[in-house]
């Protein structure tokens, strides 16, 4: 089993998802690469776990 993933990721995810949908993908990388882009306060820890969290929920959404 993994760790689970704090309530702040989640949430501050959900809202990038919400303000940018097509810029999310399932795949990890570009995930990482786009909130990098971004040049926001977050560490490295941050932006990997809301990279890896947005492509589980894009690949639960095709999935269902």
């Amino acid at each position: 089993m993994g760790k689970a993933v704090p309530k702040i990721i989640k949430h501050r995810a959900k809202c990038f998802l919400e303000k940018f949908p097509d810029k999310f993908s399932s795949d990890f990388e570009k995930n990482k690469q786009f909130l990098r882009s971004l040049n926001l306060p977050f560490s490295k820890l941050e932006i990997n776990l809301m990279a890896g969290f947005i492509a589980r929920l894009l690949d639960n959404k095709k999935a269902s």
